[in-house]
C-alpha cells in the first residue's frame, strides 16, 4: 500500500473530502488529488500537519501499509499481537551475533563488542541469515525500541520509506532513527516520550552523506535476554 493508498484510507476512515484534507496539509485540493493518483506526493510539512490532526504518526502516512495499522471503527492503532503474547518455542534453536551498541539519540561512534550469540526466532533467523543484534542506548527510538532491548539488524535489507533504520551519517556516527524520505531530503525521525528529540534533516544539498547500515527487523525486551 502506497502513500496515494494511505491518503485515501485516511480520508475513508475520518470521513473527511479532499477540499477538507486540504485545508488541513495547507495544500489545495488538486494537489490531494494528485497524492491520491500517484501523480505527487506529499512534503514532509504537509504529513506532519495531517498526522497530527488526525493523532496519527507520520509512519500511518508514509510507510507501506501504514493507515492498515488504524482501526476504522476505533479509528485508533491497532494492537497487533495481546498484551504478553510471546512467541511459541522452537523445535530447534537459533542465534545472531550481538555486534555492539548504537545510539537512539545523538549521532555517536557505535561501540562495538565481540558479544555473545543471542537466541531469536527460528522464523526470523532463517528469514533473515546475516542479521545481528545490537543493544539500544538512549530514548530517542523509545515509544519503539525501549533502551536497553536488543534490536535486530538485516544489512541485506533496504531500508524502506518509513522504516527504522540504523545509519552512518557522514562516515563515522551511527543513529537509529525512523527513514523519512521526499524527493531531495531525507528525514531521520524519532519517536520519543522526550519532545526535546528532533528531527535530523539531510538534504541533497547539505554536504552530508549517510550510509544506510540495514533494516531494524525485530527487537528483543530487555526483560528476556536474562
Amino acid at each position: 500500500m502506497s502513500i496515494a493508498d494511505n491518503i485515501k484510507q485516511l480520508r475513508d476512515i475520518y470521513n473527511v473530502t479532499q477540499r477538507e484534507l486540504a485545508e488541513v496539509a495547507g495544500v489545495t485540493e488538486n494537489a490531494v488529488s494528485k497524492w491520491e493518483n500517484g501523480y505527487a506526493e506529499p512534503r514532509m510539512g504537509a504529513i506532519e500537519r495531517m498526522a497530527a490532526c488526525y493523532g496519527l504518526s507520520k509512519m500511518n502516512i508514509i510507510e507501506d501499509a501504514g493507515m492498515t495499522l488504524i482501526d476504522p471503527i476505533t479509528k485508533k492503532p491497532r494492537s497487533p499481537l495481546p498484551k504478553g503474547a510471546i512467541f511459541p518455542r522452537r523445535s530447534k534453536p537459533a542465534f545472531a551475533p550481538k555486534l555492539g551498541r548504537v545510539h537512539a539519540g545523538e549521532p555517536q561512534d557505535p561501540e562495538v563488542m565481540d558479544g555473545p550469540m543471542v537466541e531469536l526466532s527460528e522464523s526470523i533467523a532463517e528469514a533473515h541469515p546475516r542479521a545481528y543484534f545490537l543493544e539500544v542506548e538512549g530514548d530517542c527510538m523509545d515509544k519503539v525500541y525501549p533502551e536497553g532491548c536488543l534490536i535486530l539488524v538485516d544489512p541485506d535489507r533496504e531500508p524502506a520509506n518509513g522504516s527504522i533504520a540504523a545509519v552512518s551519517i557522514d562516515g563515522a556516527d551511527y543513529v537509529m532513527r525512523r527513514l523519512l524520505r521526499t524527493s531531495n531530503t531525507m528525514v531521520l525521525a524519532p519517536e520519543s516520550f522526550n519532545p526535546e528529540h528532533e528531527d535530523i534533516v539531510i538534504t541533497a544539498s547539505g554536504g552530508r552523506t549517510v550510509e544506510l547500515a540495514g533494516t531494524v527487523v525485530w527487537y528483543q525486551p530487555a526483560r528476556e535476554m536474562s
